[in-house]
Protein backbone atom coordinates (compact mmCIF):
# COMPACT_ATOMS: atom_id res chain seq x y z
CA UNK A 1 0.00 0.00 0.00
CA UNK A 2 2.91 2.35 0.73
CA UNK A 3 4.37 1.71 -2.72
CA UNK A 4 0.97 2.24 -4.38
CA UNK A 5 0.42 5.53 -2.54
CA UNK A 6 3.91 6.71 -3.44
CA UNK A 7 3.44 5.71 -7.07
CA UNK A 8 0.37 7.91 -7.46
CA UNK A 9 -2.60 5.85 -6.31
CA UNK A 10 -5.40 8.14 -5.08
CA UNK A 11 -6.78 5.65 -2.53
CA UNK A 12 -4.72 6.82 0.46
CA UNK A 13 -2.40 9.75 1.07
CA UNK A 14 1.26 8.70 1.20
CA UNK A 15 1.80 10.37 4.59
CA UNK A 16 -1.07 8.42 6.18
CA UNK A 17 0.41 5.10 5.07
CA UNK A 18 3.87 6.09 6.31
CA UNK A 19 2.40 7.02 9.71
CA UNK A 20 0.54 3.72 9.97
CA UNK A 21 3.66 1.73 9.09
CA UNK A 22 5.90 3.62 11.52
CA UNK A 23 3.46 3.10 14.41
CA UNK A 24 2.23 -0.38 13.43
CA UNK A 25 -1.36 0.78 12.94
CA UNK A 26 -3.55 -1.51 10.80
CA UNK A 27 -5.37 0.19 7.92
CA UNK A 28 -8.87 -0.79 6.83
CA UNK A 29 -9.69 0.44 3.31
CA UNK A 30 -13.38 0.27 2.37
CA UNK A 31 -15.65 1.66 -0.30
CA UNK A 32 -17.99 4.54 0.50
CA UNK A 33 -20.65 3.04 -1.74
CA UNK A 34 -20.90 -0.62 -0.71
CA UNK A 35 -20.87 -2.81 2.40
CA UNK A 36 -18.03 -5.00 1.08
CA UNK A 37 -15.38 -6.00 3.62
CA UNK A 38 -12.66 -4.07 1.80
CA UNK A 39 -8.93 -4.52 2.37
CA UNK A 40 -6.90 -4.78 5.56
CA UNK A 41 -3.28 -3.58 5.47
CA UNK A 42 -1.35 -5.02 8.42
CA UNK A 43 2.13 -6.13 9.36
CA UNK A 44 1.18 -9.81 9.57
CA UNK A 45 -0.48 -12.44 7.41
CA UNK A 46 -4.06 -13.15 8.46
CA UNK A 47 -5.37 -16.69 8.71
CA UNK A 48 -6.32 -18.12 5.32
CA UNK A 49 -4.52 -15.40 3.34
CA UNK A 50 -1.54 -15.83 1.03
CA UNK A 51 1.94 -15.41 2.39
CA UNK A 52 3.49 -12.06 1.44
CA UNK A 53 6.54 -13.88 0.07
CA UNK A 54 4.43 -15.27 -2.76
CA UNK A 55 4.98 -13.17 -5.88
CA UNK A 56 1.62 -11.38 -6.15
CA UNK A 57 0.75 -8.45 -8.42
CA UNK A 58 -1.78 -6.38 -6.53
CA UNK A 59 -2.26 -3.43 -8.84
CA UNK A 60 -1.26 -1.16 -11.70
CA UNK A 61 -0.87 2.45 -10.63
CA UNK A 62 -0.44 5.41 -12.97
CA UNK A 63 0.43 9.07 -12.53
CA UNK A 64 0.29 11.70 -15.28
CA UNK A 65 1.35 14.52 -12.97
CA UNK A 66 5.10 14.27 -13.53
CA UNK A 67 7.57 15.83 -15.95
CA UNK A 68 11.05 14.74 -17.02
CA UNK A 69 14.21 16.85 -17.07
CA UNK A 70 17.34 15.62 -18.86
CA UNK A 71 20.81 17.10 -18.51
CA UNK A 72 22.77 16.29 -21.68
CA UNK A 73 26.49 15.68 -22.01
CA UNK A 74 27.33 15.79 -18.31
CA UNK A 75 31.05 15.22 -17.55
CA UNK A 76 31.38 11.73 -16.08
CA UNK A 77 33.28 12.58 -12.92
CA UNK A 78 32.76 12.50 -9.14
CA UNK A 79 30.65 15.23 -7.58
CA UNK A 80 28.55 16.16 -10.62
CA UNK A 81 25.38 14.41 -9.41
CA UNK A 82 25.74 15.99 -5.98
CA UNK A 83 26.21 19.41 -7.57
CA UNK A 84 23.00 18.88 -9.52
CA UNK A 85 20.66 17.43 -6.91
CA UNK A 86 21.74 19.31 -3.76
CA UNK A 87 20.39 22.68 -5.04
CA UNK A 88 17.16 20.96 -6.05
CA UNK A 89 16.79 19.53 -2.56
CA UNK A 90 17.47 22.94 -1.04
CA UNK A 91 14.68 24.34 -3.22
CA UNK A 92 12.30 21.62 -1.95
CA UNK A 93 11.98 20.04 -5.39
CA UNK A 94 10.72 16.48 -5.01
CA UNK A 95 12.77 14.29 -7.39
CA UNK A 96 11.47 10.78 -8.05
CA UNK A 97 13.02 8.50 -10.70
CA UNK A 98 16.67 9.10 -11.66
CA UNK A 99 18.45 7.46 -14.61
CA UNK A 100 22.06 7.99 -15.69
CA UNK A 101 23.18 6.64 -19.05
CA UNK A 102 26.38 4.71 -19.65
CA UNK A 103 29.35 7.03 -20.12
CA UNK A 104 30.38 7.71 -23.73
CA UNK A 105 33.52 9.70 -24.53
CA UNK A 106 33.70 10.93 -20.94
CA UNK A 107 30.14 12.30 -20.78
CA UNK A 108 26.73 10.96 -19.81
CA UNK A 109 23.08 12.06 -19.70
CA UNK A 110 21.13 12.32 -16.42
CA UNK A 111 17.33 12.21 -16.49
CA UNK A 112 14.93 12.54 -13.57
CA UNK A 113 11.22 12.95 -12.98
CA UNK A 114 9.54 15.52 -10.77
CA UNK A 115 6.05 16.95 -10.29
CA UNK A 116 4.98 19.23 -13.13
CA UNK A 117 4.29 21.92 -10.55
CA UNK A 118 8.01 21.97 -9.66
CA UNK A 119 9.34 22.42 -13.20
CA UNK A 120 9.20 26.23 -13.07
CA UNK A 121 11.42 26.16 -9.98
CA UNK A 122 13.71 23.32 -11.06
CA UNK A 123 14.42 24.31 -14.68
CA UNK A 124 16.48 27.48 -14.00
CA UNK A 125 18.37 25.72 -11.20
CA UNK A 126 19.29 22.82 -13.45
CA UNK A 127 20.29 25.11 -16.31
CA UNK A 128 22.57 27.08 -14.01
CA UNK A 129 24.26 23.95 -12.64
CA UNK A 130 24.57 22.49 -16.15
CA UNK A 131 26.61 25.49 -17.25
CA UNK A 132 28.79 25.31 -14.13
CA UNK A 133 29.68 21.64 -14.65
CA UNK A 134 30.14 21.95 -18.41
CA UNK A 135 27.07 20.01 -19.58
CA UNK A 136 25.89 20.42 -23.18
CA UNK A 137 22.30 21.34 -22.44
CA UNK A 138 19.01 20.76 -20.60
CA UNK A 139 15.68 19.54 -21.93
CA UNK A 140 12.31 18.95 -20.27
CA UNK A 141 9.24 16.96 -21.22
CA UNK A 142 5.86 17.40 -19.52
CA UNK A 143 4.07 15.02 -21.87
CA UNK A 144 4.91 11.86 -19.93
CA UNK A 145 3.21 9.45 -17.54
CA UNK A 146 4.49 7.00 -14.95
CA UNK A 147 3.08 3.48 -14.68
CA UNK A 148 3.91 1.21 -11.75
CA UNK A 149 3.29 -2.50 -11.32
CA UNK A 150 2.98 -3.09 -7.57
CA UNK A 151 3.13 -6.39 -5.71
CA UNK A 152 4.94 -8.50 -3.14
CA UNK A 153 7.70 -10.97 -3.92
CA UNK A 154 8.82 -9.48 -7.26
CA UNK A 155 12.47 -10.00 -6.39
CA UNK A 156 11.93 -13.77 -6.28
CA UNK A 157 10.10 -13.83 -9.62
CA UNK A 158 12.31 -12.42 -12.40
CA UNK A 159 9.68 -13.09 -15.06
CA UNK A 160 7.47 -10.24 -13.89
CA UNK A 161 9.61 -7.47 -15.40
CA UNK A 162 10.07 -9.37 -18.65
CA UNK A 163 6.32 -9.91 -18.97
CA UNK A 164 5.59 -6.25 -18.26
CA UNK A 165 8.07 -5.08 -20.89
CA UNK A 166 6.77 -7.58 -23.47
CA UNK A 167 3.18 -6.44 -22.93
CA UNK A 168 4.17 -2.81 -23.45
CA UNK A 169 6.22 -3.67 -26.54
CA UNK A 170 3.36 -5.66 -28.09
CA UNK A 171 1.13 -2.62 -27.62
CA UNK A 172 3.66 -0.24 -29.24
CA UNK A 173 4.37 1.54 -25.94
CA UNK A 174 7.95 2.84 -25.77
CA UNK A 175 9.65 2.84 -22.37
CA UNK A 176 11.63 6.01 -21.65
CA UNK A 177 12.78 5.24 -18.08
CA UNK A 178 12.74 2.24 -15.74
CA UNK A 179 12.94 2.11 -11.94
CA UNK A 180 12.57 -0.94 -9.69
CA UNK A 181 12.29 -1.87 -6.04
CA UNK A 182 11.54 -5.15 -4.27
CA UNK A 183 7.79 -4.59 -4.65
CA UNK A 184 7.47 -2.15 -7.55
CA UNK A 185 8.46 -1.77 -11.20
CA UNK A 186 7.90 1.71 -12.61
CA UNK A 187 8.26 2.92 -16.18
CA UNK A 188 7.90 6.30 -17.84
CA UNK A 189 6.03 6.40 -21.14
CA UNK A 190 4.59 9.06 -23.44
CA UNK A 191 1.37 10.44 -21.93
CA UNK A 192 -0.81 9.64 -25.00
CA UNK A 193 0.02 5.94 -24.52
CA UNK A 194 -0.99 5.86 -20.85
CA UNK A 195 -4.49 4.43 -21.27
CA UNK A 196 -3.34 1.79 -23.75
CA UNK A 197 -0.53 0.68 -21.46
CA UNK A 198 -2.63 0.52 -18.30
CA UNK A 199 -5.42 -1.46 -19.96
CA UNK A 200 -2.95 -3.93 -21.48
CA UNK A 201 -1.17 -4.51 -18.16
CA UNK A 202 -4.45 -4.98 -16.29
CA UNK A 203 -5.46 -7.65 -18.77
CA UNK A 204 -2.05 -9.36 -18.93
CA UNK A 205 -1.83 -9.72 -15.15
CA UNK A 206 -5.48 -10.78 -14.69
CA UNK A 207 -6.41 -7.66 -12.75
CA UNK A 208 -9.60 -6.98 -14.73
CA UNK A 209 -11.44 -9.51 -12.58
CA UNK A 210 -10.27 -7.92 -9.34
CA UNK A 211 -8.15 -10.97 -8.48
CA UNK A 212 -4.46 -10.70 -7.65
CA UNK A 213 -1.99 -12.21 -10.10
CA UNK A 214 0.22 -14.91 -8.57
CA UNK A 215 3.34 -15.53 -10.61
CA UNK A 216 4.93 -19.00 -10.64
CA UNK A 217 7.90 -19.28 -8.33
CA UNK A 218 11.23 -20.03 -10.06
CA UNK A 219 12.49 -23.58 -9.74
CA UNK A 220 15.16 -24.09 -7.14
CA UNK A 221 18.35 -25.72 -8.38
Amino acid sequence: MLEMAGAGSKVLALRSVEFARNHNVPIHVRSSFTWEQGTWVTSEVRKGEKNMEDPIISGVVHDAGDAKITVLGVPDQPGVSAALFEPLANANVNVDMIVQNTSTAGTTDISFTLPKTDVAVAQPIVEKIAKQVGAKGVTNDSNIAKISLVGAGMKSSPGIAAKMFRVLADNKVNIEMISTSTIRISVVVAAPMLETAVRALHTAFDLDSGEEYSAPLPERK
